[in-house]
Order: C-alpha cells, then structure tokens, then sequence
C-alpha cells in the first residue's frame, strides 16, 4: 500500500495561524488577488500529534452527519465510499471522534464496523497502535460491460458531470491561496500515483488526488460534488485494462494540473483538467462499448 499523503493542518500543539508562502503569488498579468484561506481552515492542535484519515475538509464531506432515518445504512455506505475512494488509505480515526462526525452513537458505529469487517474492508487490531484499518481490495472477477450496462445513460451523464465540476474544481484551487502543508499535501498525493507499483493502488490513489484537488479548495459543496462523480465511475475505472502507455500520459496531465494549481494559474489548471477528463472518458468508451 503506498504511503499515505501528509494532511494539511496535521496539529503538533501549535496554534492555527497559516501564514502564505513568498511564492505563492500568481504570474503577474493583470490578474485580480488570490481568493484568501478563510480563518477556520486550519485543524485545531492538540499537541497529540498527527491523527490518521483524511484530510480535515475531506472527513467533513465524506463523513457528514447521518440525516435519515437508516442510520446503519447510511454509516455503512459513507465509510465505504471513503475507502474505495482512496480518502482513506491506513487506519479510520478513533471511533468517538468517527461517530461525532457522523452524527451516530457508538453502537451504530461498531455494527456498521463489524458489516464492513465481514465484508473485507476492514479489520480491527487491539492493543497499543491498534484501531480500525482499511483492508479493502479491489474485486477481480466483475465483468465491466455488465457494470457499465447496469448504469445504462447514467455512465454518460457521469461524464459529463465530471467534465463540469472537476476542471471548476482545479481552477478554484488555483484561485485558492493554499498554506506550505496544503501544497505538500498535494505533491504528495501527486507521488502516490507516480509512485504506485500496483494497480489497485494506484487506482486509490488516482481518486485521492482529485479528492485532494477538491479538498484545498475548502469548498464543502465542491468537495463533495467530485466525491459523488469520483463514486460513480471509480467502479468501471477500477475494472478497465490499465494500459502502461495512458499511465505515462495521465501522469504528465496531473502533474500539469497540480502544477499550475501551485502557480495560481486557474486557465492552465482547468484546460488540463479538461483534458485528463476527455481521455478518461474516451478509454470508458472504448472497452465497454
């Protein structure tokens, strides 16, 4: 399993105080002022150290309160979106904290833990270091045809969806004006990609960088727009040939994308974002046709 990515706002007792970096400032031309990193952006420190999970504004989305009246359902289906997606690559955070954030008591928790135990994405240690850990891997005998034909329309509305809110995603974090931890962040997940020698791995990976993408905006609604769109294709995407020569090219488009997200430059981040979307869209296309 490839390193999980440093999170932004990862707390060591310090005070929440995000100063912008020198070079942060977008190419001078003629352009208005970066959006400013509202206050309560930062994590709050406990001088515990670092907690696992995702980052502070991704948990938030992915792990909302529970608002209807199937609570175990609905805990189940956050937590495992969260773990196909790639949000969360190691250990869940402690279960008081994961019930606070999803609105549920414990007893819902513990159940919903035990149903995703019994179906592989979990386990649970004891004892010192011990909590709940992702074991999810991805399923090898799904047909993707059957898949994509079980979608029916909805894999090319996915598309398209996709192709709107995911280059408006990249553009805004390039309007963002990000803290020194919010671009290791994101030059972390890009290397996760890079890096991963396993398909399955990378695949997680893959989605956590454009989780990330989304998640230095701050941008709640955004955030959990590319978390819907990501659950829905990340099934087929999971289950198509990966192919050594789109690795190469999708790894040069998502290093451009983050790329000019670091520079401020929102034009270039969401082109490229644009593109890397078409050619996802074409290869679905192609072998599930």
């Amino acid at each position: 399993m490839a390193p999980q990515a440093p999170r932004p706002g990862a707390g060591s007792g310090a005070g929440p105080q995000r100063a912008r970096p020198p070079d942060r400032a977008a190419p001078g031309s003629g352009a208005g002022p970066q959006r400013a990193r509202p206050p309560d952006r930062a994590a709050p420190g406990s001088g515990a150290g670092p907690e696992p999970g995702p980052d502070l504004a991704l948990a938030r989305t992915l792990f909302r309160p529970v608002r209807d009246g199937n609570a175990f359902e609905a805990t189940v289906e956050r937590l495992a979106t969260a773990i196909r997606l790639g949000a969360v690559t190691d250990r869940l955070p402690p279960e008081r904290e994961l019930a606070t954030m999803l609105g549920v008591s414990r007893m819902t928790l513990r159940d919903a833990l035990q149903a995703l135990a019994d179906a592989g994405y979990v386990t649970s240690r004891r004892g010192r270091g011990g909590g709940t850990f992702v074991r999810f891997r991805l399923p090898a005998d799904q047909d993707a045809h059957a898949v994509a034909r079980s979608m029916g329309e909805t894999l090319t509305h996915a598309l398209d969806y996709r192709r709107i809110i995911e280059p408006g995603a990249a553009a805004l974090a390039a309007e963002t004006t990000l803290s020194a931890a919010e671009q290791q962040y994101l030059t972390g997940c890009l290397a996760e990609v890079a890096d991963a020698t396993e398909d399955a791995v990378r695949r997680r990976a893959d989605s956590r960088l454009h989780l990330a993408i989304a998640s230095v905006t701050g941008n709640a609604p955004l955030i959990a727009a590319v978390a819907d769109v990501q659950g829905r294709l990340s099934g087929l995407l999971e289950l198509i040939p990966v192919l050594r020569h789109n690795i190469a090219h999708s790894d040069a488009q998502h290093a451009e994308i983050v790329e000019a997200i670091l520079a401020g430059d929102r034009e270039r981040a969401a082109a490229t974002m644009t593109r890397h979307c078409d050619g996802t869209a074409a290869l679905l296309r192609g072998f599930l046709r």
